[in-house]
């Protein structure tokens, strides 16, 4: 009896001592999600998926512009760039993303903010993020040195903005809409705050937000669930609950009472309309079907505002969105006009469109088109532990993560008679605007309801059955190989390369590419091949370009057909048992497109509108230069390149019989390959290929036409774009180099250190780190596989004022990079760095099925690309140091200014 009681004494207090060991409490699960909290009151998400070998670390603070006060506008944004500066523990957190190879970013939004990373899944990799993480939420730098550095670089960010005549519209509009809430204001904040915010009140603001119980840390991909959940306790457990009350926001809009009107007047080359209405917030049983709305009125083809505007209108361009915010937030229209064409004509087509839907109300058919597209990105989305593990963010930023699963929930539900129902109540002239004021008698107002109790709406809700795991897949070369299937269909001989494999939710990525023509037969038709390629998937014999899209939202895939002078291509993401079938439609559509007069003149249009828009952008007019002096082509050959002028006198002589001729003339399978990587029955994608492509023979033999290396002659050239605030550098050589050359992987290295980095490489250690000059800034190396051709390009962002500042230090890293080289330990991490964002890529099915396409057409498997490994992997500094010297030279290059230099150099005392 003694034993007895001593036994139960001891698992009494046993169970006691457990239920108060400051263990993570488990709170709910949710379709494979299952939340935890710890005592300081951070919570914590868990989203195991062995299937893919990387994990994703994602922490979002419960902060945004929304909660910035008087003088703090930008702080939430300019502090997610200060929070990389580094802490005692990790001074250098660019250096430690690049070692690992993370993919990393921080984002900045209305509600919320947040960090992640991405990297291959290690026990060390993710002990490595988790305590980044820990020792960044409250022991970050928030130095004053950084601010001074990194407040020219996010003041760069903000100037980019104001190239774009079209985001300074959507930004007076919004507050213009906004009479007083934070919504009104743009996230990027005032210049004049983010130049003058003193140091203490940024550290301030901080010490307030970056803390455990206004955090939310989401754990998704590959990892052991129970060890996890040990090491967030061990890393974050030990911060203190702060000792502090956040208030939450409780600032209001009044009932708006009329329409509102503001007008911008800046250069620019294509006139813009926009309208915004007040809605509910994401959580409000409202949202979804406004959502729906939005599509029925915005999607292209199908939508009402895009039949009105651009098909039968004189609008180019239009879109729209309503974002799902944690208060009461907007829907938005944009539409872009031509300025020969009417502005007031376009803007009373959007108003009287919308206006009508009293008398002409959502079908059965609009409403259920709009339902199968949303369904559909949020289960495709659903398959990638990765793509979730980030998307959270914005639910969490609602007010719940689960928000998610309850909106798709109430988008199944949602009916015609809803749909009408929101649009009476918030689409309203008086709740609109756009510009002009008019008297009413009796105002019409819209009541915009708050969520009152949203743990009503949530508490207890527990989801679906979490959908199926994939296995656990090695991305070896040795394994890829192992298990690619190969072979070719029919007689024109299409090449396949498989590699079936179970994935989370079936899925299965696929890409194909058409190869046909030569130099004979293609001079001259370039222009009408890209425009044939951008015309593929607007129309069959048999489907309409909307019935094509109703089709592939049935079959739950996302597919992108598109093509140029010499080849189409086609990206597929579907799932298991509809890949046969859309690989049915596929072929459907490369066979029989049918080119409709109205969608012909309505791509026309459009591109008419894209290249006016492009004619005073700094960026466009840079890399338009840089092509036509690296691709010098005689006028009619496929490479040539055309400048503005020559791009609308092409778009306004080509005829709708100039596109037929050349599908006719050159369309076919005859030198074709076809790659698929997840979960797929290879014996019904074969048959599928068969049956479509298996005979489809090119009109034409295809002869690839060669792009050999040319020198080119270097040169400084200064191209004015007035009232720019944003200015572009581009700095270019070409070389006789391909991915088989003795110097490929040395160079290849030195490029990744130079300007390959996150934020870590030698141009962005300079540039935007230490000198604050640019906001983006890096650079690239790409040679061919097939020809003798190799290409270096930096790049920066930057106000036009530091023009020569930024070009001395470009000239200064690349020159001491030539003379005093790469360190050791640069070289070390580099490579860390480098072949782990190669596992990385292997272990996307998307990029998988891309390199097996581009291997089968090359004849090769992914041993080459290990054998490249090996290389890179056993670089010595001396190696990438000879590279450098050898191949890249400042006096070599063609070095492209865009920007309002004029307006900065008169400035000047």
């Amino acid at each position: 009896m003694r034993s007895l009681l001593f036994v139960v004494c001891f698992l009494l207090a046993f169970t006691t001592l457990s239920a108060q060991d400051g263990s993570p409490k488990k709170i709910t699960s949710v379709e494979g999600i299952t939340e935890y909290q710890l005592d300081n009151g951070l919570q914590v998400l868990l989203f195991p998926d062995p299937s893919v070998p990387t994990t994703t670390v994602n922490i979002t603070y419960k902060v945004g512009s929304r909660h910035e006060a008087y003088g703090e506008t930008g702080m939430a944004h300019l502090l997610e760039h200060l929070v990389f500066k580094g802490t005692p523990k990790h001074p250098d957190i660019p250096a430690e993303l690049t070692s690992h190879g993370a993919r990393p970013n921080g984002t900045t939004w209305y509600d919320r903010t947040n960090y992640f990373e991405t990297f291959a899944a290690t026990d060390e990799n993710l002990e490595w993020a988790l305590d980044l993480e820990a020792d960044r939420m409250v022991n970050s730098f928030i130095a004053k040195k950084d601010l001074d550095s990194e407040m020219t670089v996010v003041r760069n960010e903000f100037e980019s903005g104001e190239n774009d005549p079209g985001g300074v519209l959507m930004e007076r509009v919004l507050s213009t809409a906004y009479l007083w809430h934070n919504y009104g204001k743009s996230t990027i904040g005032s210049k004049a705050d983010l130049e003058n915010v003193p140091i203490e009140r940024l550290q301030g603001f901080y010490r307030k937000y970056y803390q455990p119980d206004n955090a939310v840390l989401l754990v998704a991909g590959k990892f052991d669930e129970a060890k996890t959940l040990e090491l967030i306790n061990q890393k974050f457990g030990v911060i203190p609950r702060p000792d502090r009350e956040l208030y939450p926001t409780y600032t209001r809009e009044p009932v708006q009472d009329g329409e509102r009107f503001v007008e911008l007047r800046r250069t620019g080359d294509v006139q813009v309309v926009q309208a915004a209405y007040h809605i509910p917030a994401g959580p409000h049983a409202d949202y979804a079907p406004i959502a729906i709305l939005m599509d029925i009125l915005t999607d292209e083809p199908s939508g009402r505002l895009y039949k009105a505007l651009v098909e039968e209108g004189d609008a180019s361009v239009l879109w729209g969105f309503a974002p799902a915010l944690a208060e009461p937030g907007f829907a938005f229209f944009n539409a872009n006009v031509l300025q020969e064409n009417d502005l007031a004509k376009v803007e009373a087509a959007l108003k009287a469109t919308i206006d009508s839907l009293k008398m002409n109300p959502p079908t059965e058919e609009e409403v259920k088109r709009a339902k199968d597209g949303r369904l559909k990105n949020f289960e495709l989305a659903q398959r990638n532990a990765n793509r979730v593990g980030l998307s959270m963010s914005e639910y969490i930023a609602q007010g719940d993560w689960r928000l998610g699963f309850i909106y798709r929930d109430r988008i199944e539900q949602v009916t015609p008679e809803d749909v009408m129902r929101v649009a009476q109540t918030y689409f309203k002239p008086s709740n609109r605007t756009i510009g002009r004021f008019f008297p009413t008698a009796a105002p019409d107002r819209a009541e915009i309801p708050e969520v009152s109790n949203l743990s009503l709406l949530t508490e207890g809700y527990t989801g679906r059955a979490a959908i199926a795991e994939g296995e656990e897949f090695d991305p070896g070369y040795d394994n890829i190989d192992g298990r690619t299937v190969s072979g070719t269909v029919g007689k024109t001989k299409v090449e396949y390369a498989l590699l079936p494999k179970e994935t989370r939710g079936n899925s299965v990525n696929a890409t194909m590419n058409l190869r046909f023509g030569n130099l004979e037969k293609l001079k001259g038709r370039s222009d009408v091949g890209d425009l044939v390629g951008r015309m593929l998937m607007m129309g069959t014999e048999k489907y309409s370009r909307q019935e094509i899209q109703d089709k592939f939202d049935a079959l739950k895939a996302q597919v992108f057909i598109g093509g140029g002078a010499t080849g189409a291509y086609v990206s597929i993401e579907t799932e298991n048992q509809n890949l046969p079938a859309v690989i049915d439609l596929v072929g459907e559509i490369l066979r029989t497109a049918s080119f409709p007069e109205t969608e012909f003149n309505s791509l026309v249009k459009e591109a008419l509108a894209g290249v006016e828009e492009s004619r005073s952008d700094p960026q466009a007019i840079v890399f338009t230069e840089m092509q036509k002096r690296t691709s010098d082509y005689p006028k009619g050959h496929p490479y040539y390149v055309n400048d503005f002028d020559e791009d609308v006198a092409a778009l306004k002589s080509i005829k709708l019989e100039d596109l037929k001729a050349f599908y006719k003339d050159f369309y076919g399978a005859s030198d074709a390959t076809f790659a698929a990587s997840g979960d797929m029955d290879k014996e019904a994608v074969v048959a599928a290929l068969e049956r479509n492509f298996g005979n489809w023979k090119s009109p034409e033999k295809y002869e690839r036409i060669p792009r050999p290396y040319r020198a080119v002659k270097p040169d400084m050239v200064k191209l004015e774009t007035p009232d720019k605030a944003n200015a572009w550098f581009i700095a270019t050589q070409v070389m006789p180099i391909d991915r088989n050359h003795p110097d490929y992987a040395a160079l290849n290295m030195a490029n990744f250190i130079l300007g390959g980095g996150f934020l870590n490489s030698r141009l962005a250690t300079r540039i935007r780190r230490t000198d604050g000059l640019s906001y983006g800034v890096g650079s690239q190396f790409n040679a061919s596989d097939e020809d003798q051709r190799g290409t270096f390009m930096a790049y920066a962002i930057y106000n036009p004022e530091n023009r020569e500042a930024l070009e001395k230090a470009f000239r200064e890293e690349i020159e001491r990079a030539r003379t005093e080289g790469f360190t050791a330990e640069e070289l070390k991490d580099a490579k860390s760095s480098w072949v782990q964002s190669q596992q990385m890529n292997r272990a996307q099915d998307r990029s998988l099925a891309g390199m097996l396409s581009s291997n089968a057409y090359l004849d090769r498997d992914m041993q080459w690309s290990k054998k490249l490994e090996e290389k890179m992997m056993s670089l010595t500094p001396e190696q990438i140091n000879a590279a450098m010297t050898k191949y890249i030279d400042v006096d070599k290059m063609i070095i492209l200014r865009a920007g309002d230099f004029a307006r900065a150099e008169a400035k000047r005392p």
